[in-house]
């Protein structure tokens, strides 16, 4: 109880801060499609979100050693809100690009603040139990900002300036709290290569988990609309997703814990193209069916992420974690950045299934891949545990650096 009062400024904000910029896309969506936005501009906004969180993750650790956390986090919480608010003022697709690059990059600052903070205040006894919470709270964030679009009005001040204040407030808790700030740790070194040098399979498991992610976080109510699902029903839709996801990871870590990882990846990619091709099948039977094959995609596609880490860091030194945790962070990056608008366009061309079909492709040649290396070489020796690794600043890594290492 002491530790989670000791935090319980931090994981307000972070709950907070997930609350107001993750309802964020899910709202632009729908507001484009009733305001006449074409589908590849409703995929550009989603593409300029991971842009801007690309170039938060970049800059964020630069400016806390400039001006120190809580400032830095001022800052980036100040630009999210700034890109929340101005929606309904400029009413425009190029517009909303650009004010979504403006909370990518409130996310990635702010979560970066965040993660160095509690890497510099939990301790060998408390990081199990924080970490715990922590991606409790950031999960529940994620889930709760899904079921908001449920009830805000599309293309409304009203709805836009909600989410904002909840931005605001994400500041209070942060900025009021009397604990100290901690000493700046020095940026990890991008070196984008480190993920492929170490393991080439994890590198493309990544960047195959970004496309997929991006594509039905960003692009997914667009989806939904196109297979007649109504707004309250398209948060249903975007939670079983990440319900689905969740569930299935500590299943999963069981099994990658105890068998070849390779095998797991390529299983887990051959159950993705089952559920694409599930979801493309219960199209017209029913919303109910149309849940379940959400749920479905998340928990054979959200996993990918950590279970790729995991291969990758089972290949890599101790003290090269940091580095290489941010190197296939940004190659996450890279695939989300291009997923949205891709993912929108052949949606506008050839109809909503073509989304899943493309997802179904990326995920064959992870397959196919996978297979290759599994001929290169044999499986390592003793593994890294497997971790529910959150995909939220580059320097996430030195707060599972230890965990990796105790394994």
């Amino acid at each position: 109880m002491r530790l989670l009062i000791s935090f319980a400024a931090l994981f307000l904000s972070v709950f907070l801060l997930q609350l107001g910029t993750g309802s964020v896309a899910p709202l632009d969506a729908i507001s484009g499609v009733q305001l006449g936005f074409t589908k590849s501009e409703i995929g550009t906004m989603g593409s300029a979100h991971f842009l801007g969180f690309f170039i938060g993750c970049w800059w964020a650790p630069r400016l806390m050693g400039a001006v120190g956390h809580s400032r830095a986090f001022a800052a980036f919480t100040a630009s999210g809100t700034i890109g929340v608010i101005a929606h309904m003022m400029i009413v425009d697709p190029v517009a909303w690009a650009g004010l979504r690059m403006l909370s990518g990059l409130c996310v990635a600052g702010a979560y970066t603040v965040i993660e160095a903070w509690l890497q510099a205040k939990v301790t060998n006894a408390t990081r199990g139990r924080a970490m715990g919470v922590y991606r409790v709270v950031d999960t529940g964030g994620s889930l709760a900002a899904q079921l908001v679009i449920g009830v805000l009005t599309p293309a409304a001040y009203f709805s836009y300036n909600m989410l904002a204040l909840l931005c605001c407030a994400a500041l209070f808790p942060m900025l009021v709290s009397k604990a100290e700030e901690p000493a700046m740790n020095a940026a990890p070194r991008l070196r984008p290569w480190l993920a492929w040098q170490r393991s080439p399979l994890g590198a493309l498991g990544v960047v195959v988990s970004g496309v997929t992610s991006a594509a039905f976080r960003m692009v997914g109510p667009v989806y939904g609309i196109e297979v007649g699902l109504t707004q309250d029903t398209i948060a249903i839709f975007l939670a079983a997703f990440v319900i689905g996801g969740v569930v299935v990871q500590f299943p999963l870590g069981w099994l990658a814990d105890r068998y070849d990882r390779r095998h797991v990846l390529i299983g887990l990619s051959a159950a993705a193209i089952l559920s694409c091709g599930v979801t493309i099948g219960v199209e017209g039977l029913g919303d109910a069916a149309v849940f379940a094959a959400a749920a479905f995609f998340g928990a054979t596609t959200l996993p990918i992420y950590s279970l790729s880490t995991a291969h990758a860091h089972d290949f890599g030194q101790d003290d090269e974690r940091v580095e290489l945790s941010a190197a296939l962070m940004f190659l996450y990056a890279v695939g989300a950045i291009a997923s949205p608008l891709a993912a929108s366009w052949l949606i506008e061309a050839h109809g909503p299934s073509a989304m899943f079909i493309f997802l179904s492709v990326i995920h064959l040649l992870l397959i196919g891949f996978g297979v290759v290396r599994m001929r290169a070489r044999p499986s390592v020796g003793p593994r890294t545990p497997y971790i529910f690794t959150p995909r939220t600043s580059f320097i996430a890594g030195r707060l599972f650096r230890r965990s990796r290492r105790d394994g």
